[in-house]
């Protein structure tokens, strides 16, 4: 059913709010700066700017009362010739004390402008346009905002790629000065499997949004994106990024979500990159690994996997203490830990084989805690000493432990080349 045509105000209502639009905008103009304190911040172009979209409405508001239109005309046009500077400058609380300032000003001026009869007209008609600005405004903004959560995905996904490349150049210094990461200190790369996809090709996004929502609900900023199969997060602002990872772990899929080692700055997350991923990789020779695993725990798996930077780490935790207390005046480590693991991890065969007392070997045990961090006693520890050692020794026989086979020193895909292919078609 169309609704009946929209009454008119008189033509002489329609002319005298005609010829009082100037004074009207420069009323609105007046109040504002008399009564809202962030008119008066702005800058001289901003406040031009915001008059202009004032003066805009009013126009369209005159020559709205001359159509017959029920509803009242978009009122998008309003804000066309606002640069999208001005969204940042003036918020839409802002701008809706705009509106509310322009509607208070023709509401008082209402009486002296309409003609007999008119007067409720023009204000019913007043409030029905303030609500069109208003709901135009709140689309600006909405839109505004989507453009810059658009531009600022795209530069986080330009971050993370340059993190995972190692790239800390000028270009991504300003990327992330634009995302306000050029300050953030203690800076640590998350790495695990993205969700199962969902029925909505916005899944990923959702995900995204949702772990960077809850990293700031706990006070830390997150750069996130999913990447092929992999939901990669990059935490800032935090020393002690375990229990911000596990607060979102449940927004990664399946498996474990391995966090690098903290660094200063992102400038430096090319490194905690490097650990992450080779431990997401490597975890999959731990299958009792914790949801939320630190990537130095994972060093046996990742040395095994030709990651040498892990191998490296491994030697100076666990293997150079213990050889260099046997070549000082302390108990030799070395040998106590070696015959702890040729026995199984009993103590009384342990010091058999040794020819000293039980007790002697508790002590050394204790001894190996101390200067490795590892507990012999614990299997898991028992183990990364375990491959430290033989990662040593083989390291000392001149067999230098090179990648494993088919892995680059990065632990990536290593290519084969023609002679490679000829050693192998020999054997």
């Amino acid at each position: 059913m169309t609704s009946p045509p929209r009454r008119l105000p008189g033509e002489g209502t329609a002319h005298t709010v005609e010829q009082s639009a100037g004074e009207l905008a420069r009323l609105a103009m007046a109040r504002m700066d008399e009564t809202l304190g962030w008119y008066r911040e702005l800058s001289a172009a901003q406040r031009s700017q915001v008059g202009l979209v004032a003066q805009a409405g009013i126009s369209q508001f005159v020559e709205w009362l001359r159509q017959r239109e029920r509803h009242a005309p978009s009122a998008i046009s309003i804000f066309a010739n606002a640069p999208q500077e001005l969204t940042r400058a003036v918020s839409l609380r802002h701008t809706l004390d705009l509106v509310r300032t322009v509607v208070d000003v023709v509401e008082a001026r209402a009486t002296s402008l309409a003609g007999p009869g008119d007067e409720q007209l023009v204000l019913e008609s007043v409030l029905r346009f303030s609500r069109e600005i208003a709901f135009a405004a709140a689309e600006v903004y909405a839109g505004a905002a989507e453009a810059r959560g658009a531009w600022d995905a795209r530069l986080e996904a330009l971050v993370v790629d340059a993190v995972l490349r190692g790239e800390a150049d000028d270009s991504m210094q300003s990327r992330a000065a634009a995302l306000g990461w050029d300050d953030v200190a203690g800076v640590t790369f998350v790495v695990g499997r993205a969700p199962l996809a969902g029925s909505t090709p916005d899944a990923p996004a959702a995900t995204v949004d949702s772990l960077r929502r809850a990293a700031r609900h706990l006070g830390v900023q997150a750069l996130a994106i999913v990447q092929r199969d992999r939901l990669i997060a990059i935490v800032g602002g935090t020393r002690d990024p375990l229990p911000v990872v596990e607060h979102v772990a449940d927004r990664f899929g399946p498996g474990p979500v391995v966090v690098g080692p903290t660094v200063p700055h992102l400038f430096a997350a090319g490194r905690s990159a490097r650990a992450a991923l080779s431990g997401l990789t490597a975890a999959v020779a731990w299958p009792g690994a914790p949801r939320v695993v630190e990537s130095d725990e994972l060093l046996p798996e990742r040395a095994l996997a030709g990651d040498l930077p892990a191998r490296r780490r491994l030697l100076d935790r666990a293997h150079r203490p213990l050889t260099e207390s046997a070549q000082s005046s302390q108990s030799p480590l070395l040998e106590t830990a070696t015959a702890y693991f040729e026995h199984g991890g009993s103590l009384e065969a342990s010091a058999r084989a040794l020819f000293v007392h039980p007790n002697t070997v508790r002590y050394r045990l204790a001894r190996i805690t101390d200067v490795t961090g590892y507990d012999l006693t614990r299997p898991r520890d028992a183990w990364a000493v375990r491959v430290a050692v033989t990662l040593g020794r083989l390291g000392g026989t001149g067999a230098t432990p090179g990648p494993a086979v088919g892995l680059s020193d990065a632990g990536q895909p290593a290519p084969v080349g023609r002679r490679g292919l000829e050693e192998s078609s020999n054997l």
